[in-house]
């Protein structure tokens, strides 16, 4: 983007929206396939509507793994996100399990035999990005927009806001003055709530969350304050609209602050580079950024199916840089290998850490102790900067 002064807006949706219980019950399969097989390749995407669920794909795995099984991890999904409503219940809702095995055109030209490296999952685009809007180097309006449904959740959770319900969703719009954003003028919270609660009620339940996340002093006018704007919001979740795997690619990312390649990550084990060519791309624009060479960088990577190697690596940092691009282009490659498999033994992707990714975005967040989020680290920066400083 330009500078000068400017609004953007980004919105987030709460773990209990319908795409994302449909994200996050794709997720704890993937999640299930890897703790019994760190090799197994999943391809499970989830629909799920009133007292409905119904998963569908192709998986190589452990024959442990039965559609008996999968139906009890979807079970416990839904549990896990607090849904035991007369139309959406953990317990009452039908689950169908139509997964078969991965077809072996696929998977001969993803499979390492001989002196062939393992190839991508598939043809695609993946895009990384990084700013310095925010301490975890994320755009500012979706960090702000994922943190305040965060926030209710966890509020929810602890039985702090016992009438709220998992189905929510927010939106900010921030002022950018210098390129620089400076405050939200204005502030979108739709959050599922019990019979008893009235608009205004909800309205300052809200409030506070919305308060504690933004900085002090960015809080939008009162008259610009949205909460329930249609004025009722009991019945929510898939009981209200149907959802899907992978519907929510722009939330998941940097909600529009930079570009997507059109692949989505829920539900794909990390051989499918939608997957872990986006997280590397991420790694590597952030490490970018932190070490002080650009306040915002874009990566690309290109691949096809079933070849190894990138077919493109391209860096854009918007006019910020402080080195080349072309010399970011030549290093980034050679510090990490971007091949398929190099990058899941990097960033220890073959291992059950993606039904926690499934909601309140993948990147921005801290790195766990499991090797969770792994593409947050910053362990290239002190590398970045010996070299190019």
């Amino acid at each position: 983007m330009s500078k000068g002064s400017y609004l953007f807006t980004s919105e987030s949706v709460a773990e209990g929206h319908p795409d994302k219980v449909c994200d996050r019950i794709s997720d704890a399969i993937v999640d299930t396939f890897l703790t019994a097989e760190p090799q197994a390749r999943v391809a499970v995407e989830t629909l799920c509507t009133t007292n409905h669920v119904v998963l569908a794909g192709e998986t190589r795995g452990p024959a442990s793994i039965t559609p008996k099984l999968m139906e009890e991890v979807a079970r416990q999904a839904i549990r896990d996100i607090g849904y035991e409503q007369d139309g959406f219940h953990w317990k009452k809702a039908k689950v169908e399990v139509l997964v078969h095995g991965q077809s072996a055109d696929i998977a001969q030209g993803v499979d390492a035999a001989g002196n062939k490296d393992e190839g991508a999952g598939d043809q695609g685009i993946m895009f990384g990005f990084a700013c310095n809007e925010t301490e975890h180097l994320m755009p500012a309006p979706i960090f702000y927009a994922h943190n305040i449904l965060r926030s209710l959740a966890e509020a929810r959770h602890s039985g702090a806001e016992p009438g709220l319900g998992p189905d929510a969703k927010s939106q900010v719009t921030l002022l950018y003055e210098n390129g620089r954003p400076v405050r939200a003028t204005s502030v979108v919270v739709s959050t599922q709530h019990a019979e008893k609660l009235s608009q205004d009620q909800v309205r300052e339940i809200v409030r506070p969350h919305v308060l504690n996340v933004l900085p002090k002093g960015w809080m939008c006018p009162e008259e610009e304050f949205y909460v329930n704007p249609t004025g009722r919001f009991v019945i929510g979740g898939p009981d209200g609209d149907a959802g899907l795997t992978g519907r929510k690619i722009i939330v998941d990312t940097y909600g529009g602050a930079a570009p997507h390649g059109g692949g989505a990550f829920s539900g794909k084990d990390p051989t499918k580079v939608d997957r872990s060519a986006a997280y590397a791309a991420r790694y590597l624009a952030k490490n970018v950024v932190a070490a002080g060479l650009a306040e915002r960088c874009t990566i690309q990577i290109s691949y096809a199916i079933g070849v190894s190697k990138p077919l493109s690596f391209y860096v854009n940092t918007h006019g910020t840089g402080r080195v080349e691009e072309e010399k970011l282009a030549k290093l980034l490659p050679e510090m990490v290998d971007l091949r398929p498999r190099a990058i899941r033994e990097h960033l220890g992707l073959n291992r059950p850490i993606y039904a926690r990714t499934a909601a309140y975005g993948h990147f921005g967040r801290a790195p766990d102790a499991d090797g969770g989020f792994s593409w947050e680290r910053l362990d290239l920066v002190a590398g970045l900067k010996r070299e190019l400083h």
